[in-house]
Formats: C-alpha cells, sequence, structure tokens
C-alpha cells in the first residue's frame, strides 16, 4: 500500500510541475509570436489525464504494485524527460508553433515523429498494469487513441503551415 501511495504521489507532483513548466513555455512563446492551434480540443486532453490520475488514486491507492510492470513505467519517466529536454523551451502540452522556427529533428525525433504521444500512449496503459488494472489499462488506452487521433492531425497541419510561414 505504501509503496502505490508513494508512485501515485510521485506522478501526480511530475504532472503538476510539468503543467507549470509547459505553460511558462507557452507564455514565452505565444510572447515570441508563436501561434495556438488546436485549443478547442485540449480540454478533454487535459480531461483525459485528470480523469486517468483521478482515477488511478481511486482504484490503485491501496493495491499491490507490480514491480516488472513498475520498471517499465520507470523506463517511460526516462524517456518522456529525454522529449523533454529535447524541445527544451519549445516543449509545452498544447500545440503551439512559431511560425519559420525548423523541426526538432534530434533526441528522439530523429527516431519517430512524435515520441511524447509514444510515451503518454504507454504511459497510459503501463501504470494501470503496474496495479493490476487491466480493463482500466484498456479503456484509457482506446480514450486516449480517439484524442491523439485529432490532436496529431491538429498538430501536423499547425506544424506544415508554421515550416511555410
Amino acid at each position: 500500500m505504501i509503496l502505490s501511495v508513494v508512485v501515485l504521489g510521485l506522478v501526480t507532483v511530475q504532472r503538476l510541475g510539468e503543467l507549470l513548466l509547459a505553460n511558462r513555455n507557452t507564455r514565452r512563446l505565444l510572447a515570441q509570436g508563436a501561434v495556438e492551434t488546436g485549443a478547442r480540443h485540449y480540454p478533454f486532453i487535459v480531461l483525459l489525464h485528470g480523469a486517468w490520475l483521478a482515477g488511478l488514486w481511486g482504484l490503485a491507492w491501496d493495491r499491490p504494485v507490480n514491480l516488472i510492470w513498475l520498471a517499465i513505467f520507470v523506463v517511460l519517466q526516462a524517456a518522456r524527460a529525454w522529449v523533454i529536454a529535447t524541445l527544451g523551451r519549445r516543449w509545452t502540452t498544447r500545440i503551439i508553433t512559431l511560425p519559420g522556427a525548423p523541426l526538432v529533428r534530434t533526441g528522439p525525433y530523429r527516431l519517430v515523429s512524435h515520441p511524447n504521444y509514444v510515451v503518454v500512449a504507454a504511459e497510459i496503459a503501463v501504470l494501470p498494469l503496474a496495479f493490476g488494472l487491466t480493463a482500466y489499462a484498456v479503456a484509457f488506452s482506446v480514450l486516449n487513441a480517439a484524442v491523439l487521433r485529432v490532436r496529431i492531425r491538429a498538430e501536423g497541419k499547425a506544424l506544415n503551415e508554421a515550416l511555410r510561414s
């Protein structure tokens, strides 16, 4: 039980810290003339992730933790950090493009077009699996796939327009 609370607490603190970083980067980018795209679907992403984490608190706080799945989740956190570090001040949770800025093609972006989404999709499945919540992992993975379908299309369009500017 203690390990599950520690894990959920750390993930919660991490996500809140990332929101602060993302908001700071968003404000700075917008002040530089960047443009936001996909603002209409953004609340659904926030709702999905908030519900995922809140649901885990409700269902998993007293469950045993599978250490293999937890280890996989820790590896995903390293990948998450790599993505954030690679984008640096351009990392945000919104679709923010700076017209004329080149695409990032270093770090994980030289391997995969959308590494952040790959990591997030894996996290949404893996953390519930660490608590033995298979149906929860499947349900939120399906919801996340639906949101990402919209998000990736909007981001691709925004990046293409920004590169043409």
